[in-house]
């Protein structure tokens, strides 16, 4: 099982590996959610992790708030991805919508183009679709080689046991395709139940490891 710890800069990272962390997320700022870490810390982190076979997957986000991004912000968002290429990230974690909440697919196929050879992980802006559009969103991305969607499986700030059975709607049509990787609420606490009720080796979180 992979437990992949969601880490502001760099402080907490060397204990949460020691503790069994698998994979890292590695983000500024979670108080809105998460935003692109600087260089520096992109580069101790890489090369801490690196000596120790962990991944590190890097948020490319230019701002909390929405997902729906201006000329602007997409140029900040590509030239911080080619950065942190640079410096030997594992993968990025990223995502854009449009206004009326469908994929920004025109973005997004140009990131994931920046992206390639690196993991790409489509975030929780996946949760700001609606149902039915999770269900298209899940083939588009599956086809255009993104390997993992983070999702909480129902609104923020539910409880993860509550999102179990859309959760598992969501595991069985994405079919292997591509990962649905559960996250927000899950501790070292309930880690075990999560993963066992929802038949998954991958979860994402702030305190998945003491």
């Amino acid at each position: 099982m992979i437990k992949e710890f969601c880490a502001e800069n760099f402080t907490n990272i060397p204990t949460a590996i020691r503790n069994g962390a698998g994979r890292i997320e590695l983000c500024d700022n979670l108080a809105v959610g998460g935003t692109t870490p600087s260089t520096g810390v992109i580069e101790e982190v890489v090369a801490y992790a690196g000596e120790k076979s962990i991944p590190v997957m890097t948020i490319i986000r230019p701002r909390g708030g929405d997902f729906i991004y201006n000329d602007i912000e997409l140029k900040i968002m590509h030239t911080d991805l080619i950065e942190a290429k640079k410096i030997g990230t594992d993968g990025v974690v990223l995502g854009c919508l449009t206004e009326d909440g469908w994929l920004d697919e025109e973005s997004l196929e140009l990131l994931i183009e920046t992206a390639e050879g690196l993991q790409i992980t489509f975030h929780m802006a996946f949760d700001v679709l609606n149902k039915e559009n999770q269900f298209k969103a899940i083939d588009w991305l599956a086809e255009h080689d993104v390997h993992r969607i983070l999702t909480h499986g129902g609104p923020a700030g539910s409880a993860i046991e509550d999102n179990f059975g859309h959760l598992k709607e969501l595991i069985d049509y994405a079919d292997k395709r591509i990962i649905i990787l559960p996250g927000g609420g899950i501790s070292s606490k309930n880690v075990e139940d999560v993963v066992t009720a929802l038949g998954i080796n991958e979860v994402h979180g702030t305190k998945i490891v003491e």
